[in-house]
């Protein structure tokens, strides 16, 4: 089983294509490309951000990643290992951008259960996707440890002696010549459970997606302890049966996983028409959520975090509220909104401060901030962009001030990936907002 490691934004092309190839520019087999293309054009038709999109180079057909990041399977076994580009632009390489990206997906729900620690070991010698599993096999080998569950199952069986309840409807039409049966229904305590049979399923699973010898032989090992155990028919008719008991909580982290593999999806991608059969995560997602943990953590006391505020709309018309307003990350006391932040998963240039570049800002996040602080500020105080800090853009630019306002401000912050902080600028007009351990530059 073969693959490739590249970053968000990177081309892909076809073998057969010619010519030398430039930073950013990878070769893929005829067959996964074709692939590829495929699903380019059946995104296409969706309305959901696109997770691929059509594109050329050098005169040939190309397609490019976008801004979705995690591990992308060709029908013949090939791996896209796709990673987050903040990993390309800071030289760290490809172990430390797949860490980076571990240690942001566990701010997401579902992968708070992910253990950092020995994922990050894991992450520095083997593709995203081995990790994933190697984490799925951990849980399960703790099941292990403890203990398959039972459960009284109802089952209906022609049997030697009398057992449970005599159905005598089937027993006069299947025993009216044999006296030596009974046609019973009775109950069997058995191992035969739905989120029994989906580990196994998941186990199954696995045995087809790793490429690691050392995940193929404990997955075999681990599938002994469920031979008695079917394999689901239905995934996810068992999913919606699960069923967690007093002191059944240690299924949980498994499950978890193995919905995952079985689903072969993201959790935040959906499905659809733009439904990858990949692990694919939109980093503006993972980044908002990276954003709003640490920063929740960190705030003075008594104000709080409330993430994706619908509290005020754009306009109203007759009688109707359209439009919602949706700041990313909003601060609040018990009386009143203090801070709007809104999280930007984008690049930026401190060195660009012209006219024409506008160090690589978007006006329309200025317009939908300006919306924001007049709505949920009245039009006077301070709103903020974050975007991820970079060699490029390592300090706050200076203040924006919006004009014809009551005294609205913008600023723009870099949040450090490594130490986890904000960095406010020390005249900041909030920056009594944060703690102490918040990195206040001068």
């Amino acid at each position: 089983m073969s693959g490739i490691s590249i970053y968000e934004f990177d081309v892909l092309m076809a073998a057969t294509s010619t010519g030398s190839l430039s930073e950013g520019l990878h070769i893929i087999p005829d067959t996964v490309y074709a692939w590829l293309e495929c699903q380019c054009l059946r995104a296409s038709n969706d309305s959901k951000p696109a997770w691929l999109r059509l594109t050329q180079r050098r005169g040939h057909r190309a397609v490019q990643v976008t801004s979705f990041v995690g591990v992308i399977r060709a029908p013949d076994g090939y791996q896209i290992e796709v990673l987050p580009k903040v990993g390309k632009v800071i030289g760290a390489g490809a172990s430390k951008a797949r860490q980076l990206l571990i240690e942001m997906l566990c701010c997401l729900q579902e992968f708070r259960h992910l253990q950092t620690d020995t994922a990050n070991l894991a992450a520095a010698r083997m593709p995203l996707l081995e990790v994933f599993i190697a984490e799925f096999l951990r849980t399960v080998g703790h099941i292990v440890k403890q203990g398959l569950r039972s459960t009284y199952t109802t089952q209906q069986s022609n049997l030697f002696a009398l057992r449970g309840k005599l159905m005598m409807a089937s027993h006069l039409r299947q025993n009216l010549c044999r006296a030596d049966r009974f046609f019973t229904e009775h109950d069997e305590f058995s191992i035969n459970r739905p989120e029994n049979r989906l580990l196994h399923t998941a186990l199954q699973r696995i045995l087809q997606l790793t490429a690691s010898q050392t995940h193929q032989q404990l997955a075999r090992e681990l599938r002994f302890v469920f031979a008695e155990v079917p394999i689901s028919s239905d995934p996810n008719m068992d999913f919606q049966r699960v069923r967690l008991e007093r002191g059944m909580g240690y299924y949980e982290e498994a499950l978890a996983w193995s919905k995952l593999i079985l689903e072969q999806q993201s959790p935040m991608t959906g499905r659809g028409g733009n439904h990858a059969p990949s692990l694919l995560f939109p980093m503006e997602a993972v980044f908002e959520a990276f954003v709003s943990k640490h920063i929740a953590k960190q705030l003075a006391r008594p104000l709080h975090l409330k993430t994706q505020a619908r509290s005020h709309h754009l306009v109203r018309h007759q009688e109707q509220n359209w439009f919602c307003l949706k700041p990313d990350l909003l601060i609040k006391d018990a009386k009143k909104d203090v801070l709007v932040l809104d999280t930007k998963w984008k690049l930026l240039d401190g060195l660009k401060a012209n006219g024409t570049n506008k160090y690589g800002l978007a006006q329309g996040d200025f317009y939908q901030l300006q919306a924001y602080g007049q709505s949920y500020l009245n039009g006077s105080g301070d709103v903020v962009l974050i975007y991820p800090k970079t060699g490029a853009f390592d300090r706050p630019l200076p203040v924006f001030e919006f004009p014809k306002t009551g005294g609205l401000r913008l600023w723009v912050l870099p949040f450090c990936l490594k130490s986890r902080q904000l960095l406010v600028p020390s005249d900041a007009p909030f920056k009594m907002v944060f703690k102490d351990l918040f990195e206040r530059v001068t």
